[in-house]
């Protein structure tokens, strides 16, 4: 099993990513929170935690082999606790990763319930669930530091994932949501707070 991979990041899509490794070039799928915290390190070598599982119908008698990637080990420990919960896959875990573990495990902890049903994928059923299983499991993961790379220092991560929410919320899908986010960020000026950066969003999407 592969538990562990650092190679140099050459491309990087909405829901996976390609790592060289050598004369190999892997994908890897990843979560929203981990693209965004890797969009500004195509051609730098990375190391992503990862966990290894096969997709598929067996009684089809085709499954294909697979990689999620995380930054810390700490993420790995929480996504794999996160699909524990009835109802709640690979997939559908992955999507709704958009905002930092600590930020998701106080929202279990505290049984923020309308929070964690405004993930994307997860409706308030699979809220009351995650809660009910998890609750007691995840105070260490509540206690995290956040983990922050260098070229993210301008732009808190917070600020970052709360715009994102308030884009999907607004009406705009996840990809047009991403977009219009890269294109504010990649300007390299420094948002401190939410309105901040919706203003500028919208600005740059008014016809000249």
């Amino acid at each position: 099993m592969i538990t562990k991979i650092t190679g140099q990041l050459v491309g990087l899509g909405e829901e996976s990513l390609r790592l060289k490794v050598g004369p190999i070039e892997y994908e890897v799928l990843i979560s929203e929170f981990t693209r965004r915290q890797l969009q500004q390190q195509i051609g730098q070598e990375i190391n992503l935690h990862t966990i290894e599982y096969l997709e598929g119908n067996p009684a089809h008698g085709r499954l294909t082999p697979r990689l999620i990637g995380f930054l810390t080990e700490a993420e790995r420990e929480f996504f794999e606790l996160f699909c524990s919960v009835d109802g709640v896959g690979v997939k559908k875990a992955l999507r709704a990763m958009v905002r930092p573990v600590q930020e998701v495990a106080v929202a279990i902890e505290e049984q923020q319930t309308k929070v964690l049903a405004g993930l994307p994928g997860i409706g308030m059923a699979t809220a009351e669930r995650i809660i009910a299983k998890l609750r007691r499991k995840v105070p260490k993961f509540a206690l995290m530091v956040n983990r922050v790379q260098p070229h993210e220092q301008a732009v808190p991560a917070d600020v970052v994932s709360q715009t994102y929410e308030i884009l999907l919320g607004l009406g705009h899908s996840e990809s047009d949501a991403r977009r219009l986010l890269d294109r504010a960020l990649q300007t390299g000026k420094k948002y401190q707070d939410v309105q901040e950066l919706i203003q500028a969003i919208y600005q740059q999407t008014r016809p000249t």
